[in-house]
């Protein structure tokens, strides 16, 4: 039997320790499938796929979706092809965008590429039975009158189905965390949680064993997860770029406009133009050609020229500097031949991941560049890349010391003790922590609160904006990863689930367009001395 239903990390986000765990337990089970289907969320699918690839075990990629409002009516979507996990990022970003999503009208409008596990009597209503959906029989301990009414629902309209235990935690004892986090998410106190709130206490990683046993008297249901597992095949091309293409004028093609407008700034910069100039620009051209970044150039130039078109202060600085094509091009302003700098320090063949030139603007600019990187490449083509903010220890002390029922007052008298980093270590070691010295770990309740709030150490809080990071894809983004609105929905600002990691590793092409406050001084300055001097 394989999980079908797996909830790394408590319908918040994915952290890498949760994974880990999983796939641990998946390795003690002898397991050679699992799936991961967090809640309205692609967080940590990719690198669950990755993981899974390095342990020998084949990922099913999927994510439970439920209906705005409703957070009791969901359905299980698991993609059979990459056809399918692209139209899974669709749907979650549908889920996070639109106001007016329902997930009926999703599931009646679906395709053969998912699989559809639905539990809910009332969705299961309002939906047209076709091959790809699957009723879902809980386990018998977590709710028998239910399950023997999907049973009969599944019978009755000739419905295929499949027996499932929803993981939501490792071991029974892990309930507690459950509610914690949950407290955290909705913003109640831990005695305030209604049993609505909380999933069964039975949602943990059960033996394969007592599952076959509890099912026993529907072996079809069971036999259903591994046919399910063996016709989900994801292949995420680990490692191979999907390259954004520059809309370069007609008549020409990419490589030849890089090389003339290459050529005129070596004209430009090079006066007398010498062998030793021309020769390197030859050789650091035919390199680039050769890696398929061609394209990724002419964007950044694109993107730099526009900005000075625009009279912004904008510098390109990195190993960048490295190359006369970079200097050629005006993305940097050091002589690359004059300074003795080696193009390979920058960009050669055994380069496992795409070069970064990281270009800087003026703090009061850098949004206007983006903007135009949008309307230039397509708001459906271009997204700005998430960062993971997870638990330290002051944060998870302050959270977990909330969800208990002290106020900010209370909690602000003992934040003091704990440290800035991490509190995994914390009750077992607090003479490490200058802070922590004249705290009382053994002292109720704080004891329990920090043993709690350790639990939760690097835990995903939320999703914040990366500081500069943007992908350009080839194709819509939404093909490759979801989207949501950032932490402050107000702000209309959309970026991936994944994080920077996540999106290097499936080959999307990241350019970061940095915020300088420094390079908006010197613009303001030289404003000033205009204004100032008449000139």
């Amino acid at each position: 039997m394989v999980p079908l239903h797996v909830h790394s990390n408590y319908s918040l986000l994915t952290g890498a320790a949760s994974i880990d765990g999983l796939i641990a337990y998946a390795k003690r089970e002898g397991l050679k499938a699992l799936a991961l289907t967090d809640t309205n969320g692609m967080y940590g699918l990719i690198r669950f796929a990755k993981k899974c690839g390095q342990a020998g075990i084949k990922p099913i990629l999927g994510a439970q979706i439920d209906e705005p409002g409703h957070p009791n009516i969901t359905a299980v979507f698991l993609a059979k092809n990459n056809e399918g996990y692209s139209e899974l990022c669709r749907l979650i970003t549908s889920r996070k965008l639109n106001d007016g999503f329902s997930l009926a009208e999703v599931i009646n409008k679906s395709s053969q590429n998912l699989f559809i596990l639905v539990s809910s009597l009332e969705l299961l209503s309002r939906v047209q039975p076709c091959g790809n959906i699957y009723v879902e029989l809980y386990s018998a301990s977590a709710g028998k009158k239910q399950t023997r009414r999907l049973y009969e629902f599944a019978v009755k309209n000739k419905m295929k189905f499949v027996a499932t235990n929803p993981i939501y935690f490792l071991e029974p004892e892990d309930f507690l965390i459950h509610q914690i986090l949950t407290s955290i998410r909705l913003k109640i106190k831990l005695e305030n949680l209604r049993e609505a709130d909380l999933v069964s206490k039975e949602c943990y990683w059960k033996k394969m064993s007592e599952l076959t046993l509890q099912w026993k008297n529907l072996p079809d249901a069971v036999s259903a997860s591994d046919y399910i597992a063996d016709n989900c095949n994801v292949d995420l091309h680990f490692g191979e770029y999907k390259y954004p293409k520059f809309p370069f004028p007609g008549g020409q093609d990419a490589k030849s406009f890089l090389w003339s407008e290459a050529y005129k700034g070596l004209k430009e910069n090079f006066i007398p133009l010498t062998q030793n100039a021309l020769d390197r620009l030859r050789y650091e051209l035919s390199e680039i050609r050769e890696l398929n970044l061609t394209d990724y150039f002419l964007i950044v130039w694109d993107i730099v020229k526009e900005a000075r078109r625009r009279g912004m202060m904008v510098i390109g600085r990195g190993s960048a500097a490295n190359s006369i094509v970079a200097y050629c091009l005006g993305l940097t302003q050091v002589d690359p031949i004059k300074n003795n700098l080696y193009f390979e320090r920058f960009l050669n063949k055994g380069r496992s991941n795409p070069p970064d030139v990281d270009i800087d603007f003026s703090w009061k600019e850098r949004d206007e560049i983006t903007k135009y990187v949008f309307k230039k490449y397509g708001y459906e083509n271009v997204a700005m890349i998430s960062t993971t903010v997870t638990f330290r220890a002051r944060s998870a002390f302050r959270e977990v010391s909330k969800a208990y029922g002290f106020t900010n007052e209370e909690i602000s008298m003992y934040s003091k003790y704990m440290p800035w980093s991490n509190t995994a270590s914390l009750p077992d070691r607090p003479e490490i922590y200058s802070e922590s010295k004249s705290f009382n770990f053994k002292k109720e309740p704080w004891k329990s609160i920090v043993e709690t709030a350790s639990r939760i150490a690097n835990f995903p809080r939320h999703l914040s904006i990366h500081p500069s990071g943007i992908i350009i894809t080839p194709e819509r983004v939404t093909n490759y990863a979801a989207l949501e609105y950032a932490s402050n929905k107000g702000l209309g600002l959309i970026i991936t689930q994944p994080d920077m990691y996540s999106i290097e590793d499936i080959g999307l092409i990241k350019i970061d367009l940095l915020s300088q406050r420094s390079l908006g001084v010197l613009r303001d300055t030289i404003n000033r001395i205009r204004i100032n001097y008449n000139n």
